[in-house]
């Protein structure tokens, strides 16, 4: 037994028999105060380690502190499945991918710059009186505004040059999320209209070939007959028609018109309908619809422009007349944070001397809150940047400096993949905040599998050796040092440039055709031209914020479409040239369905196949069974008591809502009934527990299924199990899901889009995914990959690398060509860390 002193310190977490989802009941030590990397394959249990035990485990503990009335309003976590953790400080978590961020959120709202550029502007502004007299900056304002809120004077000031009084604006004034909201866009910064030209897109149709697109819609295809008791023709080209008929199609009134119906029989019928002009046909279709594809065919008619009242500042302009310096909140919220930093110089020497040490404590805390924003290198975002048009790397880093600025001690921060999103080039600046973090006295644990970050760990752990059930152990830990020399260790060969990294026999670009397109003005870029080859796998690089997500899915994309479907361009797209390419199939690491129900055999419609073969049975017959019978969805065969979820939750109060597995079908979903029949043996929630690997032994002789299985075995993905849940599975996994019912038949004047597919992958993970990216161009697919992947751009055909920088330093592109053309181009950011990379594999 050991006797610990009572000034005795740990050194270690602590973790006993921990058994969440994969894990194989393990013990490992962990070092507190250090900086520590959890890596291993995907599925292999690190994240189960990370965020399912320790994190799951500290957080119900740090909430078990606090008061039961306190706990019953937080969300709370269920205890982790682990006999013990000892010695766990309070902890925080970042997750892998941050929400996507809605239509009112901006950088300032985000990064919380705005909370004190409003009280900025509310006691330290020059403001005006209703009669025009500008009044220097005084703390009467401050003053006035603190008055307690009954009394009549509050906020209210007396002009020095005419007497008049008036309300100062408070610092609720200026959120345009509230009362500083602009009327006219209700603080969005833009407004929707719809545009007739794409209603009417090509006007040498007649009505009666469609010219008039919004009558397409369901519900309004009477208004051609309608139209023509109108005394509109019909027959001939709209741009023909004349003045008053136009007018009628496009903005006539709405109103009750007798028309004769044709039916299949060859009879007519008399109804009285109702006539809608073109523009109102969509404007009733959006009231009236909630469904989502035919929602998506409404946007297309609609279009943004900047709010003419507010200029897209999302401010109400009657708040402009409040300066700093000469600017207004509008002017200012422009501003990059580089230029806000710059900004509260002038503020200081442009304050009077009684108001110098308010101004200082603001501009201080604006300061500070900006610090860890630019050391992780996004001073070139504006404060108005919408946040959904930030990249993942940004929107992670935004909500990595969110955490850290509080520069608190005694922490356990734990990150899950803070890498994802991020340049080669980001990583640096990453690494030297989370050496940061632990020097502040805090302990560190992150998730991660890129290379740069395992090498600046203090303590490697390294969870596997594979996924699913073969995975879930400790195969090594040590310093990096230790693992590079230890041959059981899987990332080893990549930290040390063993490994083969290279997957694709690379071919010479353009030989099958190219794709092109050209933009004009889009966020930050301007004048660009990029070209893609054809039936080669493309990728697009370049640092977080340098305009790859404007480039391929706000321009190329969409124009594409449109020029498939015969639509007019996107305003901003100058011109595209798809190059005989028929579909577009965009690929993200989304995770697939929203709940339990959704499993992998839903999703590859394998449990169709089930359902039809036990329908078949002679016993499923004789009790006349179909195959709805065998879905855990319908009520006929789902468990009466769990509903086919296979768990029940338990609202326990003030504890955390218990989950646990159903008492009735002990997690097998289905009605007794249901299990009592069986195929070959097994009933049908057995072969549901089987994973991939086994049902392909299991279903030899049925090809649907057969075909099926084989898939998602040669897309490294045999240890799923047939019934697992798909909104567990990680991004990387998600993904490969997607591409099943692609991967069967031929892909010629296909493109595939995929959006960082390195995201969650071991680079072990990736070199499965170029195996993946091969059958797909063997099949003679298109690929575009937007990456920061070394491993992946090392494939690459054909590379359009972005920059030089993020925001309004990128938007250009610096560098094309293959691997090696890009890796000795000097200008290329991209190219400077891929060239290391090719050296340490000797592929240089």
């Amino acid at each position: 037994m050991t006797i610990r002193h009572k000034n005795y310190i740990p050194d270690d977490i602590e973790v006993i028999g921990a058994n969440a989802n994969n894990l194989k009941n393990i013990n490992v030590d962990i070092p507190l105060n250090s900086f520590v990397a959890i890596t291993g394959v995907s599925g292999s249990g690190k994240s189960s380690l990370a965020m399912d035990t320790i994190y799951a485990e500290g957080a119900r503990k740090y909430l078990n502190a606090l008061s039961t009335y306190t706990r019953r309003r937080i969300t709370q976590m269920g205890r982790s499945d682990v006999k013990n953790i000892k010695n766990l400080p309070s902890t925080i978590a970042l997750r892998q991918r941050p929400t996507v961020p809605g239509v009112r959120s901006t950088v300032g709202t985000m990064t919380e710059s705005l909370n004190i550029l409003r009280l900025m502007f509310s006691r330290l502004a020059s403001v005006k009186c209703p009669n025009g007299h500008r009044l220097d900056p005084t703390l009467k304002i401050s003053e006035v505004m603190d008055l307690p809120t009954s009394d009549e004077a509050m906020g209210m000031m007396t002009c020095p040059v005419c007497g008049v009084k008036f309300m100062a604006f408070s610092a609720e004034d200026f959120a345009f999320n509230s009362d500083g909201a602009c009327p006219t866009c209700q603080g969005t910064g833009f407004l929707k209209e719809i545009e007739i030209d794409k209603i009417i897109p090509d006007k040498t149709l007649t009505i009666d070939e469609g010219a008039i697109r919004s009558w397409n819609l369901p519900g309004r295809t009477l208004q051609k007959e309608i139209i023509r008791e109108l005394g509109v023709r019909t027959n001939i080209p709209f741009k023909d028609l004349t003045a008053e008929e136009k007018e009628i199609v496009v903005n006539g009134k709405e109103q009750k018109k007798e028309i004769l119906v044709p039916t299949k029989t060859g009879r007519s019928f008399r109804l009285n309908a109702l006539y809608e002009n073109a523009v109102m046909a969509v404007k009733n279709s959006l009231k009236s619809t909630k469904n989502e594809n035919t929602l998506a065919r409404l946007e297309r008619f609609y279009s943004e422009k900047i709010c003419p009242a507010c200029h897209g500042s999302r401010f109400n302009p009657k708040l402009f007349s409040n300066e700093l310096v000469g600017k207004n909140i509008a002017q200012v919220s422009q501003f990059t944070i580089s230029e806000l930093h710059d900004f509260c110089q002038k503020i200081m020497a442009w304050l009077p001397e009684d108001m110098k040490s308010l101004g200082k404590n603001l501009t201080n805390e604006l300061l500070d809150l900006l610090s860890p924003i630019v050391d992780l290198g996004l001073n070139y975002l504006s404060i108005s940047r919408a946040g959904n048009t930030l990249s993942t790397g940004e929107l992670q880093r935004i909500q990595l400096a969110r955490t850290i600025r509080n520069q608190m001690t005694g922490v356990l921060y734990v990150l899950d993949e803070p890498s994802v999103g991020l340049h080669a080039a980001n990583v640096a600046g990453l690494i030297k905040i989370l050496r940061e973090l632990v020097q502040l006295g805090n302990s560190l644990i992150v998730v991660d599998h890129d290379t740069s970050i395992i090498a600046a760990a203090d303590y490697v752990i390294e969870i596997g050796p594979d996924s699913g059930e073969d995975g879930g152990r400790v195969i090594t830990q040590g310093t990096v040092d230790e693992i590079k020399q230890n041959k059981d260790s899987v990332i080893q060969p990549y930290l040390v440039g063993k490994a083969d990294i290279i997957k694709h026999q690379q071919i010479k670009p353009f030989q099958k055709g190219s794709i092109s397109v050209e933009i004009g003005d889009r966020y930050n870029i301007h004048d660009l031209t990029a070209k893609f080859s054809k039936e080669s796998l493309n990728i697009v690089s370049g640092m977080s914020g340098s305009g790859k997500t404007t480039l391929i899915f706000d321009s190329l994309l969409p124009a594409m479409r449109d020029q498939i479907a015969n639509e007019p361009l996107p305003k901003f797209v100058k011109a595209v040239d798809s190059a005989g390419i028929k579909n577009i199939v965009t690929v993200d690491s989304v995770p697939i369905g929203k709940n339990v129900r959704s499993t992998v055999g839903t999703y590859t419609k394998i449990l169709d196949h089930l359902r039809k073969i036990f329908a078949q049975t002679d016993v499923a017959k004789a009790k006349k069974f179909t195959p709805t019978y065998f879905s855990y969805n319908n009520k006929q065969g789902a468990c009466p008591n769990c509903g086919g979820t296979g768990v029940i939750t338990l609202d326990i109060q003030y504890l955390p809502d218990m989950v646990q597995t159903c008492p009735v079908c002990h997690g097998n979903r289905y009605k007794k009934e249901i299990l009592d029949i069986t195929w070959h043996g097994k009933n049908i929630a057995e072969i549901l527990d089987m994973s991939v690997k086994e049902a392909a032994e299991f279903f030899q002789d049925e090809p649907r299924i057969k075909n099926t299985l084989d898939v998602l075995i040669s897309i490294g993905l045999s240890y799923l199990k047939l019934g697992e849940s798909t909104p567990t599975l990680s991004g990387g996994e998600a993904q490969r899901l997607k591409l099943v019912t692609y991967m069967k038949r031929s892909q010629k004047d296909q493109l595939f889009i995929f959006d960082e597919p390195s995201v969650g992958l071991h680079p072990k993970d990736v070199g499965v995914l170029l195996d993946v990216f091969n059958k797909l161009l063997k099949k003679h697919a298109t690929i575009i990959v937007i990456e920061h992947d070394l491993d992946i751009i090392s494939n690459a055909d054909y590379i359009n690398d972005l920059g030089p920088e993020g925001g309004i330093n990128g938007g250009k592109i610096i560098a094309t060509g293959t691997p090696k053309e890009v890796a000795n181009n000097s200008n290329s950011i991209t190219g400077q860390y891929l060239k290391k990379h090719l050296q340490l594999f000797n592929r240089n």
